[in-house]
């Protein structure tokens, strides 16, 4: 994922900012416990499509 898309990326629900996981291909927002998709190199930013973590999986640090 280019890192200026990411720079500009925030989480859609809290505005907040998004930690890239490489390893699973998710764009994590941590204060709100979300994990959104990267399919085929394009971010999913639908609140339905993340995947909700568990508060011991707080993705990639």
């Amino acid at each position: 994922m280019e890192s200026r898309l990411l720079e500009i990326l925030v989480c859609p629900l809290c505005k907040g900012p998004l930690h890239h996981d490489r390893d699973r291909q998710e764009l994590i927002c941590r204060p709100d416990h979300l994990a959104y998709p990267i399919r085929d190199g394009i971010p999913v930013m639908l609140e339905d499509e993340a995947r909700d973590l568990s508060a011991t999986d707080t993705g990639a640090q």
